[in-house]
């Protein structure tokens, strides 16, 4: 797909926003300023608001742990069918060893993984069945971080999907093998 806007050039980057791209890089090692980010910058407000995620990120990190939180928004991302965000998480779980088609999951990462993806699939509905199994293994503000971050992922899902964000070609050797 074709992306509907393209992300802004650094060239056309007014100096404000490129000291707040080089403040993202130093305040989360290891990121990037991404065809989401560059898209997400037509807006400075807009990019400040979706850079957001991180610090939720690193609250669920403490929460459940780092393998949990990204598979958590693997989840998330898969069930709002976000192909950039599930290959962005992919390549996370590929890279600290394991296969996305053949995660050994525990009964309680099963169960957050479940919440998340109802949320994505349900637009925020979560059964009982899916909601309680969380509520009884976090406290009421853990419980609030998880919905805040699983609505902050979602609606980065929903960013990229609306304007047909492009995937980034360092994502590329993680597409999922297909077979004819």
């Amino acid at each position: 797909m074709t992306p509907r806007i393209h992300p802004l050039p650094e060239t056309d980057a007014p100096p404000d926003l490129i000291a707040a791209w080089a403040k993202h890089i130093a305040d989360y090692p290891g990121s990037r300023i991404t065809n989401m980010k560059a898209t997400l910058s037509h807006s400075p407000l807009a990019f400040d608001v979706y850079m957001q995620w991180y610090p939720l990120y690193y609250e669920v990190i403490k929460i459940v742990g780092e393998r949990t939180a990204y598979l958590f928004a693997h989840a998330i991302s898969e069930a709002s069918n976000c192909p950039l965000c599930t290959l962005f998480f992919r390549k996370i779980i590929i890279e600290n060893g394991e296969r996305p088609e053949d995660l050994h999951l525990s009964e309680a990462e099963q169960q957050l993984l479940d919440f998340g993806s109802e949320m994505a699939r349900n637009r925020g509905e979560i059964p009982d069945a899916h909601y309680e199994p969380v509520r009884q293994r976090y406290n009421p503000a853990e419980v609030v971080v998880l919905v805040a971050f699983a609505g902050q992922m979602i609606a980065t899902n929903v960013f990229n999907n609306a304007l047909h964000v492009a995937i980034d070609g360092y994502l590329a050797p993680y597409y999922p093998v297909t077979q004819s």
